[in-house]
């Protein structure tokens, strides 16, 4: 299974609460903040909802 870096370069304001949710649940705290997240269908799910928020680079 191969990861992906997720990088926020938006701001959350403005976003709705599911989408507030997404962010922490994918550990996203702030924007420039990096995070590594397992490729899974979850996950392929939580990027798509917040996409327009986060930048998604393939390690694998």
């Amino acid at each position: 299974m191969s990861d992906f870096t997720v990088t926020q370069t938006k701001s959350k304001n403005g976003s709705d609460q599911k989408q507030l949710d997404t962010l922490r649940s994918l550990g996203l705290r702030r924007i420039g903040h990096t995070v590594q997240v397992k490729d899974t269908p979850q996950a392929r799910g939580m990027l798509h909802r917040v996409r327009h928020l986060v930048k998604v680079e393939d390690n694998g």
